[in-house]
C-alpha cells in the first residue's frame, strides 16, 4: 500500500475550537480519521503530523523522500511567509505536494491571498472546509496511483 503524509501546520490543532465560523466545529482528530478512511478506500495509507513548531515540520519534510509517495499539506499561516518551508518542499522534489486550506484564502484578509508554497506544490485546493483534505487526497491519488 502506498503511503502519503498529511501535514498540518500552526494552530490547526485548534480546529473545532478556533473560529468555528471559518473552520467549522470538527476537530483535527475527526478530520484525520475521515481522511485516513478515504485514503484507505483509494489504496493509500495516510499518516499525519501536526506541529506549531516550524523546525519540526521542516525536519519531517527533509526525511520523507523514499518513505512517502506524496504529501497533502495545510501549512496554515506559514503558507504566506515561510520561505524555509517552500525551500524544504522544493528540496524533496519530485515528490508531489498538494496544498490545502479549509477556508478560501483568496476571499479573506489581503495577507492571506498569497502563498509562497504554491509554486512548489502541484496544486492548491481551498474553501471547502474539512472536505478540502478529501479533495487533496483525491488529487494526490490521481497523481501517484497508476
Amino acid at each position: 500500500m502506498k503511503k502519503i503524509l498529511v501535514i498540518n501546520g500552526p494552530n490547526l490543532n485548534m480546529v473545532g475550537v478556533r473560529e468555528p465560523g471559518v473552520y467549522g466545529t470538527e476537530t483535527l482528530e475527526t478530520i484525520c480519521e475521515r481522511v485516513r478512511e478515504y485514503a484507505s478506500s483509494l489504496g493509500l495509507q495516510a499518516e499525519f503530523i501536526q506541529s506549531n513548531h516550524e523546525g519540526v515540520i521542516l525536519d519531517k519534510i527533509h526525511s520523507i523522500k523514499g518513505e512517502y509517495e506524496g504529501v497533502v499539506i495545510n501549512a496554515g499561516a506559514w503558507t504566506h511567509y515561510s520561505y524555509a518551508l517552500r525551500d524544504a518542499i522544493a528540496a524533496v522534489k519530485p515528490l508531489p505536494f498538494v496544498e490545502v486550506h479549509m477556508s478560501n484564502i483568496h476571499a479573506r484578509e489581503e495577507f492571506r491571498h498569497h502563498s509562497v508554497i504554491s509554486p512548489v506544490c502541484v496544486g492548491q485546493i481551498c474553501g471547502f472546509g474539512s472536505y478540502s483534505y478529501i479533495l487533496g487526497v483525491q488529487a494526490l491519488a490521481n497523481i501517484i496511483v497508476q
